[in-house]
Formats: C-alpha cells, structure tokens, sequence
C-alpha cells in the first residue's frame, strides 16, 4: 500500500467542510468499485454543500438583506413589458399610416363632379353628390319638426296658430320634399329597380316618371316656402292693419301660385322645355319672389321686430344661388346650396319665435 497522511481530531471537535482528507499516492492495487466510491461521495457532498450555500443567498434576498437578483427580475420585467408596449404601438401606427394611405387612396379615386352641363340638359350628379344632397336636407326633419310643435305650444290666438300650421308645414314640407326628391334620383341614377315599369296605374310608365315629378314638387316647393316666411310677418306684426302689408300678403301668395304653375307647364311634354332651357328664367323668380315683398315693405317705413335676423337670412339665400348655379363648376356644389338654405331658415326661424312667438313671463303677484 502506498503512504498517506492520518489526521486525528479531537473529540467533540467537527472538521469544516472544505477539508478534505486526499491520498498523495494513489494505491498500488485498488479496484475501480473501491476509487469511484469514496468520488461519487465526495461529488456528492460538494454538491449538497454548494446547493445549500446557494438556497441561503435566495432566503436573505427574499428577507431583503441583498436584493441584486430582485431588482435584475424586476428590471427584465419591466423590459419585457416596454418591448410588448413598443410592439404594440409600432404595429398601431403602421396600421394608422397604411389605413392613412388607403384612405387618401380611396378619395383620390371618388368622382366628386361631373362636367357641366350642355345647354338644355340637366346636370347629372355624381354619386358622392347625390349621396350628399339627400344628407343635408334630410337630417333636418326630424328638427323642422319640433320646431314646428314649438310653434303651436307658444300659439295664444287664432292668428298664431295659422301661422304656425303654414309655416311650420312649409318648413317641413321643404326638407322633405327635397330628401325624397334626391333619393329618388339616387335610386333612379344609381340604383335601377328590376321593374322598371313602375306605378302604371297614376301614368308613371317609369322610375324616371317619379323622379320627374318629385323635381317639379321639389321646385313648386321653394315658391310655398318663399310665401310661408312671409307669411308670420305679414299676419302677426300688422297691427294697425296697414293697407299695404295686407295687399303684400295676397301678392306673394299670387306669385308663389304662379311659380308652381310655371313648374307644371312641362307636365305633359319635354320637361327641358321649362325647367332647363329657361334655367335663368326660373331663378330670376325666385329673387323676385324672395326680395320684391322686403323691399317694399323697407321702403315703405314698415319696421319689424328681428329685422337683423331677417337681414341675415336674406344674405344667405342670396349667397346660396351662387352655388345653386355652380352644378358641374364646384364640387357638390347643391350640397353647399342646401347648407344656404338651411342657415337662412334657421336664421328666420329664431327672429319668428323670439319677436312673434314670446315665451311666457312669470310676473310676481
């Protein structure tokens, strides 16, 4: 046998655990079951040694005597969840850009006039514009509506509740008059029915056939409407029954009976013969019509309660006809008319109820 070393402790005393006890020499004659074992325990040993030396550092960290491993845990969280959040947003608004892109795409590519018209024809709107005309005038019947109902609640006499039935049913005779007027062009232009031989019973041998004579309803309208905004002015502030403000009354209603009838003439022949070839003619009418009746009454010293807001109701219709003339010049330029047409009545609609139709004081006792 080969030589080694023999250390001897003392009793009670216990050997720290780095000492290990090593041969200098290995034996001479010693079988591999005999050398591996006193290796496998000492593999052992150092191993357990090392885990429990490890599970002490994790018990002071979770004490908090050293937090190195819990903040390196808590900066990778973080990190993780800043990259996901950057993730997101960058995804985000690369879709914002491509759904940015395919928008302005999709616009460029949206016909949004037509060319103008030749002379004697009509204008043919695009779809957008059609689409558009049918928007700004039929949202506002519902609104026409109450405000028609509020009318008859501020009514205290006769007088005012006929005013507010012809005015209140023009007001919403004239959105919805023009709303079906343009979805019937809509339909007609863009959407053909599969029976197009419709209403044969009233003459109507085609969808065309309504469209037709919604577009006179919708222009005899303008004339009942013109005479309606007159119409509360005329009845309720002519208090000392002037002579001339009651001959106005008649007169205007005589000139609206014979716009709608100008409309009708082509009832039954080529409608370009009236309502297009004459484009002019028409809406010479309707400023003589809308201005004949306030310039005579100005002229005449009659003064109204509200006259500012009539005022500004009068410029915007005037400005309107700009555009009602610019079909094929400006982009959906009947919307923009609309628009007009709306802010006038708007405008007329609020001097009607604060000067005709006061709401109720409560006077103390």
């Amino acid at each position: 046998m080969g030589l080694g070393f023999r250390i001897c402790f003392r009793p009670g005393s216990v050997p720290h655990r780095g000492i290990r006890i090593r041969h200098r020499f290995r034996p001479r004659t010693a079988s591999a079951s005999t050398s591996a074992a006193p290796k496998k325990r000492l593999s052992t040993m150092s191993t357990s040694e090392g885990s429990g030396h490890g599970s002490g550092i994790r018990t002071l960290n979770r004490n908090g005597n050293v937090n190195g491993n819990g903040d390196l845990s808590l900066m990778q969280d973080l990190q993780h969840k800043y990259a996901f959040l950057e993730n997101l947003f960058s995804k985000f608004w690369k879709s914002i850009i491509k759904s940015n892109s395919n928008l302005k795409l999709q616009l460029r590519n949206v016909k949004w006039k037509n060319a103008k018209a030749k002379p004697g024809c009509a204008y043919q709107p695009t779809e957008i514009e059609q689409v558009a005309n049918v928007i700004t005038h039929g949202i506002w019947i519902l609104p026409a509506v109450f405000a028609a109902i509020k009318l008859f609640e501020r009514s205290s006499s006769a007088s005012q509740y006929l005013v507010a039935w012809v005015y209140g049913g023009a007001l919403c005779m004239l959105f919805t008059v023009s709303t079906f007027f343009h979805c019937s062009c809509y339909c007609a232009e863009h959407k053909p029915p599969k029976n197009v031989k419709a209403w044969p019973c009233l003459g109507w041998q085609t969808y065309q056939g309504l469209k037709n004579v919604l577009h006179r309803c919708d222009r005899a309208m303008i004339y009942v409407f013109i005479a309606g905004s007159y119409f509360p002015w005329l009845t309720l502030e002519n208090t000392d029954h002037s002579a001339i403000l009651f001959c106005m009354e008649w007169v205007i209603w005589l000139m609206a009976g014979i716009g709608i009838a100008y409309q009708q003439l082509g009832l039954f022949t080529d409608t370009r013969v009236f309502h297009e070839r004459y484009k002019c003619l028409e809406t010479f009418f309707y400023l003589v019509m809308g201005l004949g009746p306030a310039l005579v009454v100005v002229f005449t010293g009659h003064h109204f309660h509200g006259m500012m807001q009539l005022k500004f109701g009068g410029g915007f219709y005037i400005l309107g006809i700009v555009f009602f003339k610019a079909d094929g010049t400006i982009p959906m330029a009947h919307a923009i008319w609309h628009l007009f047409v709306v802010l006038a009545a708007g405008c007329h609609y609020y001097a009607i109820l604060v000067n005709l139709y006061p709401s109720e004081v409560a006077t103390a006792p």
